[in-house]
């Protein structure tokens, strides 16, 4: 059976980190840099998902244009939630990797209808992909050693 994405979320901490459009690229990235994270939602003034940031978009639209991040603001680099990639809690762990792999992107925020469930990065997938590897070889192991019930 194959692992969902609803159950890597059950099994992560609760909740997901973000910030404003009008915060600074400077206050996310230092965000993600107490959190020991790589992406940040970008939430609108009622709640609503508005966007995703991460360090590739810092990298990418900071730096290689020579930009400030105390000087730009989160909307200004972000990928929009129009252009975002999302996700299904019942998506497999292996569908998310072939989607992350195809459109290289390393987090997928997973929603169920309009209602945001979670953050999921490419870490957490190759994490439960090892996890399942490593009990699939306990049993086996067990097997040959005759210790099954």
């Amino acid at each position: 059976m194959k692992t969902t994405l609803r159950e890597i979320l059950k099994e992560k901490a609760q909740g997901v980190w973000s910030v404003s459009p009008e915060s600074t690229v400077f206050n996310a990235l230092k965000l993600m840099c107490e959190k020991e994270i790589g992406a940040l939602l970008v939430l609108d003034d009622q709640g609503k998902v508005a966007g995703i940031i991460s360090e590739r978009d810092y990298a990418r639209k900071i730096i290689l244009k020579g930009k400030t991040s105390e000087n730009t603001l989160v909307e200004e680099i972000m990928t929009p939630i129009d252009k975002m990639y999302t996700v299904k809690p019942d998506v497999s762990v292996e569908d998310a990797m072939v989607l992350m792999t195809a459109k290289h992107v390393r987090h997928l925020p997973v929603f169920e209808d309009i209602q945001l469930l979670g953050l999921v990065s490419i870490g957490d997938l190759v994490k439960a992909k090892i996890a399942k590897q490593e009990l699939l070889i306990e049993q086996l192991s067990n097997y040959i050693a005759g210790r099954y019930a």
